[in-house]
């Protein structure tokens, strides 16, 4: 059975605390801002975040061109400086993986990250690498699922998944209807890997006992890209929140129920948080056989919402807790999907 050898973390340079979010779109706008969008701000749960760029960077008007240079550069340092953390972390070299796994849904590259990396990083020229771009913050699950099943095949493989977000490179300086000033209040960037392990004589660790996926016909509105001519303009027009309470908490049910697993059996969850509304959402889920998710609440805080690596993000911090219990993973993402997990300590 595959086996989760390590997690690591990356953030850029640049952070904006969300006083500061508030000076930088007041001064985008050319007036102080409405009311309503301080409440949004306050409500995020978000102290503070990390972007790409200096945040003056985002009050000006920005090519593709320019955005795509921007995802190339930063996310190609990210994802070095992850996987080269991951792969020391698990005792591993770059000529013992077989395959290089990235999802991102920020930006694309042809040749892609993970095939510029077997040069940079000297990975065996034979590595295979795949691409996934469009789960956006269901991601982080999805890839570790799709990491899973490629460390059991062939009679086993070292897996290197990346997950790579830079969601600052939406904003757009000119638009401040509603779903800009979310978007501007709750994403960010960061960067995590993974390394998943199907080889054999190895030394035990935690392992995923199953994964589920669910997508809702009829919600393609609630969350996505459409092609601007700047490049991706946001899709978020539904409340979410209210999605987890009426239509996730049961498919979460059954999910649980198919392992034998009951709330009160989990370790705390790795949720994905969304932001501060779903958070309350979740917790009002898992409440009363789980007292919160602080954890969740922690990665939001001092990270924001990363879309796809967030949720790997929240895990690393769990497992350095030690959890004796099955730790359930949580994600929602476009389509509109819940992407859910359980590791096994």
């Amino acid at each position: 059975m595959p086996f989760l050898r390590s997690i690591a973390t990356a953030v850029p340079d640049h952070s904006i605390s969300q006083e500061d979010v508030l000076a930088v779109m007041a001064k985008a706008r050319g007036a102080s801002l409405p009311a309503r969008l301080k409440q949004i701000l306050g409500n995020s749960g978000i102290d503070q975040r990390f972007l790409a760029c200096d945040p003056d960077y985002y009050l000006k008007p920005r090519s593709w061109a320019e955005r795509a240079g921007v995802y190339e550069q930063v996310g190609s340092k990210l994802t070095q400086q992850v996987a080269a953390e991951a792969l020391d972390r698990a005792a591993l070299q770059p000529s013992d993986i077989d395959v290089i796994v990235m999802i991102s849904t920020t930006g694309t590259m042809t040749p892609s990250i993970p095939s510029q990396l077997i040069a940079a990083m000297g990975f065996d020229v034979s590595t295979q690498t795949m691409t996934i771009f469009g789960h956006g913050c269901a991601g982080g699950v999805l890839g570790l699922r799709l990491a899973d099943d490629l460390a059991a095949a062939s009679g086993g493989q070292n897996i290197l998944l990346l997950s790579l977000e830079l969601c600052s490179l939406s904003y757009d300086y000119s638009q401040f209807d509603k779903k800009n000033m979310i978007a501007t209040a709750l994403f960010a960037d960061g960067c995590a890997a993974a390394v998943i392990s199907g080889k054999e004589n190895h030394e035990s660790g935690p392992s995923f006992r199953s994964f589920g996926q669910k997508t809702w016909p009829g919600t393609r509105d609630m969350m996505g890209w459409e092609i601007g001519t700047t490049g991706f303009d946001l899709v978020l027009a539904r409340d979410i929140p209210t999605f987890v309470a009426k239509d996730f908490t049961p498919f979460c049910d059954a999910f649980l129920a198919a392992q034998g697993l009951d709330k009160a059996d989990l370790f705390e969850p790795a949720c994905h948080p969304g932001g501060g509304r779903v958070v309350e959402a979740l917790e009002g889920y898992f409440a009363p056989d789980i007292a919160g998710i602080p954890a969740t609440r922690e990665i939001l805080k001092n990270h924001g919402n990363m879309s796809s690596p967030t949720v790997l993000f929240v895990l690393d911090f769990l497992l350095t807790q030690r959890p004796t219990k099955p730790i359930l993973l949580t994600a929602l993402g476009p389509g509109f999907t819940a992407a859910l997990g359980v590791l096994d300590p």
